[in-house]
C-alpha cells in the first residue's frame, strides 16, 4: 500500500510565505537609510518592548521550526531511520534563522518597521523550540501514531486536502463580514485596482457594477453560513470513505470552525463579545450546514468533490455581491493599526485565498483520470480489525 506523503512541507512553505508577508507589510515607502541592512545585528537591544512583542516573535516562528523539522524527519522510511535524522532540528532552525535574518534586513528599508536583534534572537529561539518539539514527538512515536490514524481515516492522496483543512481554522481568525464568509475580496480588489489605475487612461477599462451593492438579507446570510461550514466538510469527504468517520469529521470540523470564529471575535472586540456573532441566522445556518453534511456522508468521493466545487462557487458569488459592513471596516482598522498588525497578513491572506485554493485543488482532482475506487460505493461501516 502506498504511504501518505507528509503534509509538513507544503504547510511549512505556506507558513514561511505568510511570515514574509507579515514581516514586510505594508510594502510601501521603501527607502535606503544609508546604513547596512545588517547593522541591527550589532545594535544595542531595544529600550522599549512589551510582553506581547516577545511572545509574538518567539511563538511566531515555532510552527515553522516544527513543520520544517517534521518534514525532514519524515523523509525516511521506517521510524528507526527517521529517529537517526536528528540533524533535521539543526537544518530547520538554520532555515528559519536565515528567513528571519532576511526579513529583519528587509525591514531596514521600510519606515513602518524597525529591525531588531532581539526579534531575530526570539525568532531563532522559537524555531529551535518548535524543531526540538517535532524531534521529541518523533522519537516518542507520536508522529507514527498520527501516521497510522491518517492511514485509517484518509485515502493515500489526501495531502492537499489535509493541508487546506489544517489552514481553515486559521483562515477564520481574520474577522469576516459574514461568519465563515471566506473569500469576500471583490469589493476591496475593485477599490485597489481603481487606486492603482488612478490618473491613467486604463482607469476607464475597469469594469464597474451597474447596481449598488446591497447588504445580505438574513436568508442569504443564513445560506452563506451554511455553505461556509459545508465546504470543509465536503473537502474532507472527498478524501474519506467511512460513513461513521465522515460524520464524526463533519461534527469536529464545524466545532473547530465555531471555536476559531469565537476566538476571532474575542481578539477583535474583547472576550465579552466572543459570541456576539452568533445571531439567529448564523445559528440556523450552522445547524443547516451540519445537517446537510450529515445527509451527504454516503456520497462517493468524486461526487463530493463535484458538489464541493458547486458549493464554493455559489458561496463566493453570494458573498461578493454584498458590501462589507461598517462594523467590519471598523474591525479591520483595529487589526491594521493595532497590535494585530503582526498577524494582519497571516490571517488576512488565508481568509482571502483559502476558497480559491480549494477551488484550484478540487478542479485538479476532478481533472485527474477517474479511478475505479473514486466512484465505488461508500462502505456502510468501518472494516473490522485485520480485514
Amino acid at each position: 500500500m502506498r504511504r501518505h506523503q507528509t503534509s509538513a512541507w507544503p504547510l511549512g512553505l505556506a507558513y514561511a510565505a505568510l511570515i514574509a508577508y507579515a514581516s514586510l507589510y505594508p510594502f510601501s515607502g521603501w527607502r535606503d537609510q544609508g546604513i547596512s541592512a545588517w547593522a541591527f545585528l550589532a545594535s544595542p537591544w531595544p529600550r522599549w518592548w512589551t510582553e506581547f512583542d516577545l511572545t509574538a516573535n518567539a511563538l511566531g516562528y515555532a510552527p515553522l521550526g516544527f513543520l520544517l523539522s517534521l518534514g525532514w524527519l519524515r523523509r525516511g522510511g521506517r521510524s528507526g531511520e527517521r529517529a537517526r535524522k536528528l540533524p533535521a532540528v539543526g537544518l530547520a532552525t538554520l532555515a528559519a534563522a536565515l528567513l528571519s535574518l532576511a526579513m529583519e534586513a528587509g525591514q531596514s528599508f521600510l519606515p513602518a518597521r524597525v529591525p531588531s536583534n532581539l526579534d531575530f534572537g526570539l525568532n531563532v529561539a522559537g524555531a529551535l523550540a518548535g524543531a526540538a518539539l517535532a524531534a521529541g514527538l518523533e522519537l516518542a512515536g507520536a508522529i507514527d501514531h498520527w501516521s497510522r490514524f491518517r492511514d485509517r481515516w484518509f485515502v493515500s492522496d489526501s495531502r492537499g486536502a489535509l493541508v487546506l483543512l489544517a489552514l481553515w481554522p486559521f483562515a477564520l481568525l481574520f474577522p469576516a463580514s459574514v461568519p465563515f464568509g471566506l473569500g469576500q475580496v471583490f469589493e476591496r480588489l475593485e477599490n485597489a485596482l481603481a487606486d492603482w489605475l488612478l490618473d491613467t487612461p486604463f482607469l476607464e477599462w475597469l469594469p464597474v457594477r451597474d447596481v449598488e451593492l446591497q447588504p445580505l438579507v438574513p436568508l442569504v446570510e443564513l445560506l452563506c453560513v451554511g455553505l461556509g461550514v459545508l465546504v470543509p466538510a465536503l473537502l474532507g469527504f472527498s478524501v474519506m470513505s467511512s460513513l461513521k468517520r465522515r460524520a464524526a469529521f463533519a461534527a469536529f470540523t464545524i466545532a473547530a470552525g465555531v471555536l476559531a470564529t469565537a476566538l476571532s471575535a474575542a481578539l477583535s472586540w474583547g472576550p465579552v463579545h466572543a459570541w456576539s456573532w452568533l445571531t439567529l441566522p448564523v445559528a440556523v445556518g450552522l445547524l443547516g450546514g451540519l445537517a446537510g453534511s450529515l445527509l451527504l456522508v454516503a456520497l462517493p468521493r468524486r461526487a463530493c468533490a463535484a458538489l464541493l466545487l458547486l458549493a464554493v462557487t455559489v458561496h463566493l458569488s453570494l458573498l461578493n455581491q454584498a458590501p462589507a459592513s461598517a462594523y467590519f471596516a471598523d474591525t479591520l482598522a483595529t487589526w491594521e493599526q493595532g497590535r494585530f498588525i503582526r498577524f494582519h497578513g497571516l490571517a488576512q491572506w488565508l481568509g482571502w485565498l483559502w476558497p480559491f485554493a480549494t477551488l484550484a485543488y478540487v478542479l485538479t482532482r476532478l481533472a485527474m483520470p477517474d479511478a475505479a475506487a473514486a466512484n465505488a460505493p461508500v462502505p456502510a461501516a468501518d472494516p473490522g480489525p485485520g480485514r
